[in-house]
């Protein structure tokens, strides 16, 4: 995918999924399925995630290539880091500490929607500033998925927002 349509899917899917989010009831927004989050929880979680990636995309180039170093593969393809992805779920990975969402009640719902849309669109703003090459040059840590290219923790936040919308 170009830069273009991830921003593009990036929206697309982060906006369906706050819309589905919004139109449940109330009793519906606070109900657990299964021992599963609530859809609440799981909005946080959207939101606990796609934070520090955005955060990430506002370093300069030059700290993340001293903190993190620099690709020595090519980046996997969307549907090769979803297998993978799949693969850890599989083998018991979970979300861990910080994207571990607290309870979320009903008055925060709103506020929730709009921090996360907020923080959706100033990634896409950023992902304009880099090259198509910095997206694979570039890596992140991922804390069940290892080091990840710009462009695969992009493919990550893509497929993860529908991964919860589930």
């Amino acid at each position: 995918m170009t830069k273009t349509i991830i921003s593009e899917q990036l929206t697309a899917n982060h906006a369906a999924f706050i819309k589905h989010i919004l139109s449940l009831n109330d009793v519906a927004f606070m109900t657990s399925d299964n021992g599963k989050w609530t859809p609440g929880q799981q909005m946080d979680h959207i939101f606990r995630s796609v934070s520090p990636i955005n955060f990430a995309f506002s370093l300069p180039k030059i700290l993340l290539r001293l903190f993190f170093g620099k690709a020595n593969r090519p980046s996997k393809s969307y549907e090769d880091l979803v297998k993978k992805y799949h693969s850890k779920l599989e083998n018991g990975g979970r979300a861990t500490g910080r994207f571990v969402p607290k309870a979320v009640p009903l008055s925060q719902r709103e506020l929730l929607k709009n921090k996360l849309s907020k923080t959706v669109e100033q990634l896409t703003r950023k992902i304009d500033r880099l090259t198509e090459a910095q997206l694979d040059e570039l890596l992140l840590p991922h804390p069940l998925l290892g080091k990840l290219t710009l462009r695969e923790m992009l493919y990550f936040t893509i497929y993860h927002v529908k991964h919860h919308s589930k």
